[in-house]
């Protein structure tokens, strides 16, 4: 599952979470973020900005589940999981005995994980935190490496507390097969800086001449 797939089926409250902490608590990440993602919809940031911090969560959030928003999304992410919710990834890393800074960042992650030292630290960690972050988290660990690990897909797969309901997707994070999120309409203000999509060509019709009568 890509990043921006994982924030299709995250719940609006804990996307407009991810923004608002950025906002108030990471405003350089915030600022280049959504310069990002109003460039992919060929907008100035001025626009953006120019919305009510509640507007603004909203219509990044549009954006954000755009695949094209992929590497942003991925971005952000560990982004807020790091700064927000430091206490959340050294529970997991201490857990499953990897090493860590103290503060949630590694240098050398592991070819693979212990099956069962994984499951008693995710079961902990659904008690300790908010069940919705933890499925992010996890989702979001997988794209840490090519395929992520099989530990943590079969996991995933298996408990609907983890996944979002998605089938193979969930459980196989290089899945190329990737839906598309519906690409967000320019708000009114944004309208004019928008690019103007040229209306396909209409073919002519063809003129039937009806045939006159000769005169006898």
């Amino acid at each position: 599952m890509k990043a921006y797939q994982i924030l299709q089926h995250t719940p609006p409250d804990l996307i407009r979470e991810i923004f608002h902490y950025l906002r108030t608590e990471q405003k350089e990440v915030y600022q280049t973020s959504l310069a990002s993602l109003a460039a992919l919809r060929k907008l100035r940031p001025v626009f953006l900005q120019r919305k009510p911090p509640e507007g603004q969560y909203a219509f990044l959030a549009k954006i954000a589940q755009l695949k094209s928003a992929d590497s942003v999304d991925e971005h952000l992410l560990q982004l807020w999981l790091l700064k927000a919710h430091q206490k959340l990834l050294v529970d997991f890393l201490d857990g499953l005995g990897i090493k860590h800074d103290g503060e949630g960042a590694v240098d050398d992650l592991p070819e693979s994980l212990d099956a069962k030292k994984l499951k008693k630290t995710v079961e902990s960690l659904l008690g300790a935190h908010d069940p919705e972050v933890v499925r992010l988290y996890l989702n979001a660990f997988q794209l840490q490496r090519p395929g992520g690990w099989a530990e943590i897909a079969e996991l995933i797969a298996g408990d609907d507390r983890l996944n979002y309901g998605t089938g193979d997707e969930s459980a196989a994070p290089a899945a190329e097969e990737e839906t598309k999120a519906p690409a967000p309409a320019p708000a009114p203000d944004e309208a004019a800086d928008a690019p103007e999509e040229k209306a396909p060509a209409r073919k002519a019709a063809k003129k039937k001449t009806a045939a006159k009568k000769s005169a006898s």
